[in-house]
This record gives C-alpha cells, structure tokens and sequence, in this order.
C-alpha cells in the first residue's frame, strides 16, 4: 500500500529482500519496482519514506519497522543510523561476510567484463569492534543537530566528532565510538571540555576559521599512543592545552600539532611539530618493525593487515630469485614483507616522508635487498625508470581508492612482469583497472579481506599471470 501527502511518498510493508550495494538493502513494490532501503535486514518488513525517485529505482528511509527480521541485531552504538559508519551493525557478522564476498565477485564480473576462477571464502576480521588503529575526529563550531533536537529548542553548541553523510560542514558531536580501543575515547572528551572550559574556538568550517579543527588518534597492538592535534591558527592556550593532554593521558606517546590555515583538512604538506614525547610508534610484523609517523600510512587494521599481507606475498610465489616492484609502497610494509622471499624489490611511494620512514624501516630491520623512490606514480614508473632498474619479474601494487593511472597500467604492460598482485580498498577500481590488462594476464586466484566490519567496504587481492604466447595470439 501506497500513502501520499503533498510532502512525501510513502510505502508500507516493504519486504527487505537482500543486502544490496553501498550498505543499502533492497525491496520490490507490489508493482515491482527496485526500492533501495538503508539501515534494513533481510527479512525485515518495514514503512519507508521515499527520498529519491528515479524511473528505474526508488530509494527510500525506515520511518517504521513493521516486523523484525529474525536475523535482526540490536545495534550497539548510541550514534546508529544519525553517524552514518558502522551501517551494518543490526546484521549478523556471517551475512556481512557473505554480502562483501558477493559485492567483489559481482564488481569483478560486471563492472570488468572479467572471468575468474572460483573465489576463496572470504577472510573475516578476528574483531568486529575497536579495530582501527587510526581514527580522525573534526571540530565544529555548531554541531549536527537531529530534528528533534531542533524542534525542541535545543541551543547549538559546539561538537567533536564525524562528519555527517555527505554535508562536508556538519560534524556530529560523539560520546562513544567502537571502532578504536581507549583512550580514544577518553582523549576526545577531555580535549572537548578543556576547550570548551578554557574559551578555546571551535572550528567553523564554511567560514575557514577556529581554534581547534581536527584531532588524530593513532594507536598500536602493544598500546602505544599518537596524538595528532590540528589548529585553525596559533593561539596562546595551544601549548597549554597540549600540556594539559599529556598529563592526563601518560600513554600518549608521540604528541603532535599542526597549524593548518587552508581550506581543506590535508596535512601531508603541512609541517606535524612535536610537543612532547617520541617522534614516532612503532608497530611489529613477524619480527619486523615499522616506524609510523603523523603522516604514515599504514593499514588500519593491524591483524586484518597482517592476513592481507600474507595472502599477498603467498600470491608473489618468489622463488629467491624475483626483481619485485612495490607500487604505492606506502611505509614499505609489503615491500619488506616480501623481500625475505625475493632478490630484490623496489618501492615506488607519492608522500616522501613515508619514503623516508620506509627506509628506516628497512635500515632498522636489517633489509639490504630493498630500495625506495618517491614521487608521482604516473612520473616515476615510466619505461625509462625500468630501463635503469630492471624488469619486474612481478608487481605488486595497493593503489588508493581511485585505482591506477592509465599510464601506469601502460607502464606495467610494458614491463611485462610474470605475476601481477593487485591489492586494492575498492573492487570497483580494482576491476577498471584489470579489464585494461585482461589482454596480457588472467586472473589465477581471488582473496577477499575484510578490513572494516559493520561497513560496506572490503579488501580484495588478485593474483593475475602473463598468458602464454598461444593465449595472446
């Protein structure tokens, strides 16, 4: 059944059919019409109100669940639905995994045209909550307000939290998180007060002014602490407040801070000035030992890190004898994971400083077979580079997002590596960027990851080999 008003459309008892794309479910009309449904879980029979209206799909919100699904979880965060992370927390763990093994067969299949063999089971993460080892909380001068809120004439105050959705200016102000271990949490709330206390300025981001605008948390499995704490500008309470955080929270290692005065919130081409405390954590795989800096990158699930890497250097299949190009090396943690295994590798990262810390990296772990380049990817690995340096007997590569520059899936062509791993956050990218090498390599075998429960988002490694000469022709 179908009500309007002059406001909105809505449909009543919606059967929730599946788990569909970007964290979305989805239900058909009694006309039988595709309705794209967030928060929702199979089985569910819920009233939606209709915020989106195309000719092929629908996409609605919950106003009212009907009936529960059986498979249906009580969500454990206090921020559920009005965060926006963490969607899936009302489904089961084995119906995530499930959903993410899916997603990946079908970006693979339909979005790259390609053929693969048959998947592995996915490989979940031991920890479903407090996972992360790095969160970013942003300030706020007026924090996100839910209509309620509003309508009961609630004041605007200032808020340290998430962005909201897709507004890139409404924060909203968190209590308690589960992504990240304390004191996380505990770090967070105490800045907030201080400030708040102290007449220190939130950040108004349309405006591009403010006292306190961003915070990192950086964390490792043995319990060490980085804090990153990012200014609008300089202001006479900063060096108290810093002095104020690292009295109250000891095990905060490495203490940072950044003026930024831009309009984005980016920092890898800002200086990070350390208050107090070491100028890097330190985080350890199978014996090695990886500096991370303010600036690192680094996976940020470290024992979900630890399987993926695996998975990847299983993929290289070295023999002891490979020249192995590292692309988007990052801090060199693949490169020097799998450099035991090969004669030699080279990592080719875009930031210098984790060039710099993926040296250190190596120098500390006494690894002499692996050397590091920094600069643009599409500038750096180019035909005139592989002339100086060797061919790759196989890439590696865990590009961002985005995937791979045309050029550089040109340049790999051209090198014409025995094995390809791709390693990628985005099946979607992933997929683009293998049907352009489709020609030349077939895909051998396919891992999920899953890096990030309670999300849509998952990990993917691919392992492609070189055709024979009688496949190309």
């Amino acid at each position: 059944m179908t009500r309007h008003s002059k406001l909105d459309i809505i449909l009543e008892n919606l059967v929730i059919e599946n788990v569909a794309a970007e964290g979305k479910a989805i239900a058909h009309t009694p006309e039988g019409q595709v309705v794209f449904v967030g928060f929702a879980v199979p089985g569910d029979v819920v009233n939606v109100r209709l915020v989106r209206k195309k000719k092929a799909w629908l996409e609605g919100t919950i106003i009212k669940i009907v009936k529960p699904s059986e498979q249906r979880l009580e969500p454990f965060c206090d921020h559920f639905t009005v965060c926006g992370g963490c969607r899936w927390q009302p489904l089961p763990y084995q119906i995530q995994l499930a959903a993410k093994q899916r997603q990946v067969y079908d970006q693979l299949t339909r979005i790259g045209h390609l053929e693969v063999p048959e998947f592995r089971p996915i490989i979940g993460s031991d920890k479903t909550r407090y996972y992360r080892n790095k969160l970013e909380f942003s300030a706020s001068d007026k924090r996100w307000m839910t209509r309620e809120e509003i309508e009961s004439g609630m004041p605007s105050e200032p808020g340290l939290g998430f962005h909201v959705g897709k507004f890139f200016d409404k924060v909203l102000d968190i209590g308690r998180c589960h992504l990240q271990p304390e004191p996380t949490n505990a770090i967070r709330l105490f800045i907030k007060h201080w400030c708040l206390e102290h007449g220190v300025s939130f950040y108004n981001i349309r405006e591009n002014h403010g006292q306190l605008r961003n915070m990192f948390v950086r964390t490792t499995d043995a319990g060490a602490v980085m804090l990153i704490v990012c200014f609008g500008e300089d202001f006479p309470l900063r060096a108290p407040l810093l002095d104020a955080v690292a009295k109250e929270f000891p095990q905060i290692c490495s203490l940072y801070y950044v003026i930024n005065e831009k309009k984005n919130d980016t920092i890898g081409d800002l200086p990070c000035m350390l208050h107090s405390g070491d100028p890097a954590i330190y985080e350890e795989m199978e014996g090695l030992r990886f500096k991370i800096g303010p600036k690192s990158f680094y996976q940020t699930n470290t024992g979900q890190a630890y399987k993926l890497y695996r998975v990847a250097r299983e993929f290289a299949a070295l023999t002891g004898n490979e020249t192995v190009y590292d692309l988007y090396t990052g801090t060199g943690t693949i490169a020097q994971f799998v450099s035991r295994g090969a004669k030699r590798v080279i990592g080719i990262e875009y930031v210098p400083e984790a060039i710099e810390d993926a040296k250190v990296n190596a120098d500390g772990n006494g690894i002499t077979n692996c050397e590091f380049y920094a600069g643009d990817m599409k500038d750096i690995l180019t035909a005139d580079f592989i002339g100086a340096h060797g061919r790759p007997d196989v890439v590696i590569v865990d590009p961002p997002r985005a995937g791979m520059h045309p050029d550089v899936v040109k340049t790999i062509l051209l090198a014409a590596p025995e094995r390809i791993v791709y390693v990628s956050c985005n099946p979607a990218t992933q997929a683009r960027d293998m049907e352009m090498m489709s020609g030349d390599y077939e895909i051998t075998a396919v891992q999920p990851v899953d890096m990030f429960p309670h999300t849509f988002h998952v990990e993917n490694v691919c392992r492609l080999d070189r055709r024979s000469k009688t496949e190309e022709e």
